[in-house]
């Protein structure tokens, strides 16, 4: 496996692919590595040649009042987990090496879609998102980027950018990777207290009971936002939940197969996210 620092040896590096007719599979991640990156490394080498995983704490994406100094970083328990995972490049830059003349000042900015669940209370952060991922796939012009589908908002306005603005790249989602009693992975499970993290499960079996209604036979769209809403309160404070149109994440009346309920909450000090499409086995871990 390779380490590289800089946007040129990146692109040096997907040439030398290109003249060798090998095709290119992109992971972006802020490090702190879990299974559930290690997961997107697997998609991305069954879909591709070669496979470079991206590491960048992306400060374009974090509000002056969020965690961006505390987020975790460990570059080298980063390195040796995605080695042992098969990438064949890891580009870690700094934030000057990404920004050489500082906060840019072109940025991506989407007109829909931003202004709903988590970008209600986060002002900015898609913009910032999307603006870092657009600079990676024209680094590394990879032919597909793997995005897991806990970020469901986040994945959904990545394939409306790429549709948009003509990235020659197939967007590929990754299913939500779950501990044992159903807790989605998360690089901020890390900051839960013994207790908090007894608390966090509150959050994917609020999810399990949106299957179980839909299941049998429930269509109200009241009635599932009712049954995530009731985790609120006792250590748990519900930022939204809510129930969207699986492609354009607008609130619905009624659901149906493929509908998304989604949720976020600050278990303690940590802000936790979740969500499962409607119709679909729960994955429990």
């Amino acid at each position: 496996m390779r380490v590289v620092h800089t946007r040129a040896e990146v692109r040096e590096w997907s040439r030398s692919q290109r003249i060798s007719r090998r095709s290119i599979g992109l992971v972006p991640t802020m490090g702190s590595l879990h299974e559930g990156h290690i997961s997107l490394v697997g998609l991305a080498r069954e879909a591709a040649d070669a496979t470079i995983l991206s590491i960048f704490v992306n400060p374009l994406q974090f509000a002056p009042s969020e965690d961006f100094d505390r987020y975790p970083r460990d570059l080298e328990a980063d390195l040796e987990k995605s080695s042992a995972a098969g990438v064949d490049l890891v580009f870690a830059p700094s934030v000057a090496e990404m920004y050489p003349q500082g906060r840019p000042w072109a940025v991506i900015v989407p007109e829909r879609g931003a202004d709903v669940l988590c970008g209600r209370t986060r002002p900015g952060h898609f913009s910032g998102v999307l603006t870092v991922v657009s600079k990676l796939l024209s680094i590394a012009t990879p032919d597909i980027a793997v995005f897991g589908l806990k970020d469901y908002q986040q994945l959904t306005l990545i394939r409306r950018m790429v549709v948009d603005l003509d990235h020659a790249v197939e967007i590929v989602p990754a299913p939500i990777v779950r501990e044992p009693d159903g807790l989605a992975l998360s690089s901020r499970n890390r900051y839960l207290s013994e207790s908090d993290r007894r608390l966090a499960g509150r959050l994917s079996g609020a999810l399990r009971e949106c299957e179980y209604l839909f299941q049998e036979g429930e269509r109200s769209a009241s009635a599932f936002r009712d049954g995530m809403a009731a985790i609120d309160g006792e250590g748990v404070s519900l930022e939204y939940a809510e129930v969207v149109h699986p492609d354009t994440l607008e609130p619905l009346d009624e659901v149906e197969r493929g509908t998304v309920c989604a949720l976020a909450a600050r278990v303690g000090s940590t802000r936790l996210i979740d969500n499962h499409a409607l119709g679909n086995l729960f994955n429990r871990g």
